[in-house]
């Protein structure tokens, strides 16, 4: 990968942003998923067109609305949303995986070869588009039988997802893709302790890392220490603030992920040393852009103006 200074950097965005329902003049969640599929191309020029106000030009796909299928509904081939992406001055250099991240059973031979199946068609897809990264979550950590706090992220937990992961990054290397694991809040791969368990037992030749600054530190994570540590391993981050770690004692079910936003924060407004941590990626020799991740913002335009304004004044003379 060529070395580019992180003073002139490419601004990226992971386009969860793009799923609050007040940005479409919706009410709820499910609005925004029945607009994408009943008129896909309408979906995607909006958030496209939005990305250009904002002087965004690299996109990290995600899941659905903002998935593979969406686009190629919407245009009809990758080649046809690649030219819309160019024509805008944009490229995708990513994609959120989240077929492991979502599976009951990672054992079960038919969720396995599931999984599989989509990482050979998310890198194909990817390779086509020119891009060489998977950002793949880890399943959430599961409530005990009691109901009074969480299992163990054990070696028996640990053991069978780094060798899934692996034959992933078998498969997506073929094509040219790198898998880079997500540390997401409340998984498996979350507190600075399952950081560093997960990226010694997989092989750096097929996994690399994506730190998500915001929700390393509601796991008690310092970003800048874990990139250190880790820093070698590093192909993708995300660029989230955050108020400090996640103290409530909760339930992980479908309403945790909406739990984790009130501990988000505008960049500069939380606890992330922006200065060490783009610093700690310059000298480890990094090529990413800034990849902002919003949640569900409702005004995404104007905050993702501000935040990439925020680090083109912060981070400016860091090399």
């Amino acid at each position: 990968m060529t070395i580019s200074p992180l003073t002139t950097p490419n601004y990226g965005v992971d386009l969860i942003t793009f799923f609050s329902p007040t940005f479409w003049g919706l009410s709820r969640d499910e609005e925004v998923a029945a607009l994408a599929q009943s008129a896909p191309k309408r979906f995607w020029n909006t958030v496209l067109d939005a990305l250009q106000k904002a002087e965004i030009t690299e996109i990290e796909m995600t899941f659905s609305p903002a998935d593979r299928e969406s686009a190629l509904a919407a245009y009809g081939s990758t080649g046809a949303f690649a030219r819309e992406l160019a024509d805008r001055g944009m490229r995708v250099v990513s994609s959120y995986f989240s077929s492991i991240e979502d599976a009951d059973d990672v054992a079960h031979p038919a969720t396995r070869e599931k999984i599989l199946n989509e990482a050979e068609a998310e890198a194909a897809f990817l390779a086509e588009l020119g891009a060489t990264v998977l950002v793949t979550g880890l399943p959430m950590r599961r409530n005990n039988a009691t109901g009074t706090g969480l299992d163990p992220v054990s070696l028996a937990t640990v053991l069978p997802l780094v060798e899934l992961v692996h034959e992933v990054g078998a498969i997506t290397a073929r094509h040219g893709v790198t898998v880079a694991l997500h540390t997401e809040s409340h998984s498996v791969f979350w507190t600075p302790r399952d950081i560093d368990l997960f990226l010694l037992l997989t092989d750096p030749f097929l996994v690399s890392f994506c730190p998500d600054t915001g929700h390393i530190v509601l796991g008690g994570g310092d970003p800048v220490a874990i990139l250190h540590r880790h820093r070698e391993r590093v192909v993708m981050a995300h660029w989230k603030d955050a108020t400090g770690p996640f103290t409530e004692k909760v339930n992980v079910d479908a309403g945790i992920f909406a739990r984790h936003r009130d501990y988000f924060r505008a960049a500069g407004q939380g606890v992330v040393d922006w200065c060490a941590f783009a610093q700690a990626l310059a000298e480890a020799g990094y090529s990413g852009g800034i990849m902002i991740e919003l949640d569900a913002a409702p005004d995404p335009v104007a905050e993702l103006i501000t935040a990439r304004n925020f680090f083109e004044k912060t981070l400016a003379g860091i090399v």
